[in-house]
């Protein structure tokens, strides 16, 4: 596959991740503070809805597996979240919002879980070559990076408040989402082998009977927690413990171009020695820059601004590296695995971390006595050790589990250079 289609494969990443952003980390602060919705409650229904959503995934990868192309189930996921956003952002007055929130979610979890996991599928199925599934990956995962940047400062840039922001950043998003979607599907080759004929659990069962599979996907696992911890608690943090709320699109700017300029230079160490040992060494880089974060107080926006972007340069190889070992196993003959049903059972493991960060934190903060604009001495501590310590452990604990496993993960180590 040529350059040119390498990059249009990827542009479709950008709007599907600029609508992740809003869903994942604006969404808590949104509706805890604009309308009243307690973090216990929030969490719990933030819990229930991503694991309804995630439950569905590996069915819906199944599913994909009997297709017989990808383009159209990715199109055909693309409309309930392009209706389901401007919903989620804008609650109608009148209506609960805590029962708003519940409805628009399930809609943009469904379109968006249709999407992303026939569209990862897409790619796994055109990496004749790891070299070609790390570039297919890397060209993915770069434009998703350039659509959070764009989605993380878009709300500060075009209102002075949130709700306004962020619906008008989803009203830009919309022809964004309609063009890439467009580019990607009439450039990008369709290699879909014969669909998959035989029932949806038996899929599923051939999936989590592959040891390698395993063993990635509960390194995948730890460390998505480690990741998606912050991630929810990010704005509160940078509003009550730094107290520097006007910088907080700074912040994730910061973050996100230090991954998409981080990016190359994972996939060229990757080639060199292998995407395993190029995963553990971003682990090593989170965890020493991530533990400062403790240290952090009221003022340190210039610290906080380094942290963002050392765990930024982190963050391009666990977007890359992943998802292009997994292609890996999906490739190799010895081992086949069905594509649509791996990242299925990959994409509901990404959605339960989520999930469990946000069932387990939020009301974690709330018992520890933290409330959203509360900037006293405890309030402050009960934050930061949830927002930084709990994730270093469980990155530690993830980086182990790779380590001990890096040659079962990926045993061909030339292929990774060829």
């Amino acid at each position: 596959m040529n350059t040119a289609r390498v990059f249009a494969y990827g542009l479709l990443g950008a709007p599907l991740a600029a609508a992740a952003l809003p869903i994942y980390i604006h969404i808590p602060k949104l509706y805890a503070e604009h309308y009243g919705v307690s973090l216990t409650l929030l969490g719990v229904v933030l819990f229930a809805a991503r694991l309804v959503d995630a439950l569905a995934d590996p069915l819906i990868g199944a599913a994909g597996d009997r297709a017989r192309g990808r383009r159209l189930i990715v199109l055909l996921g693309l409309l309930p979240l392009a209706v389901g956003l401007p919903a989620l952002v804008q609650p109608l007055a009148g209506i609960d919002p805590l029962l708003w929130l519940v409805g628009a979610l399930l809609l943009v979890y469904a379109g968006y879980s249709i999407a992303t996991i026939n569209y990862a599928a897409w790619g796994a199925e055109l990496s004749t070559t790891p070299a070609l599934g790390t570039r297919l990956v890397a060209s993915r995962e770069g434009w998703a990076l350039v659509g959070v940047v764009a989605a993380s400062v878009a709300p500060g840039l075009l209102a002075d408040d949130a709700p306004t922001g962020l619906w008008r950043a989803v009203l830009y998003w919309l022809p964004w989402l309609a063009l890439a979607a467009l580019l990607t599907t009439t450039t990008v080759p369709d290699l879909r082998p014969q669909a998959v004929a035989q029932p949806l659990l038996v899929t599923l069962r051939e999936v989590m009977r592959h040891a390698r599979f395993r063993r990635l996907l509960a390194v995948f696992a730890l460390n998505g927690i480690a990741a998606a911890v912050p991630g929810t608690l990010v704005l509160f943090f940078i509003a009550d413990v730094l107290q520097a709320p006007e910088r907080e699109g700074l912040f994730l700017a910061l973050y996100f171009i230090a991954g998409v300029l981080a990016l190359p230079l994972w996939t060229r160490l990757a080639d060199r020695i292998g995407r395993a040992r190029s995963w553990a060494a971003s682990m090593l880089l989170a965890i020493a820059v991530f533990g400062w974060a403790w240290t952090l107080g009221p003022g340190d926006a210039t610290a906080f601004m380094l942290i963002c972007v050392g765990s930024g340069i982190a963050l391009g190889a666990d977007l890359a590296l992943p998802p292009a070992l997994l292609a890996g196993l999906i490739a190799r003959r010895e081992e086949p695995l069905p594509a649509g049903g791996s990242f299925g059972v990959w994409t509901f493991v990404t959605k339960l971390n989520l999930a469990l960060a946000a069932g387990v934190a939020l009301p974690a903060l709330a018992l520890l006595g933290y409330r959203p604009g509360e900037q006293g001495d405890e309030a402050r501590a009960a934050l930061t050790a949830v927002y930084a310590l709990l994730p270093l452990l469980l990155k530690a604990a993830a980086l182990c589990l790779l380590w001990a496993g890096t040659r079962r993960l990926e045993p061909d180590l030339q292929g990774a250079s060829s």
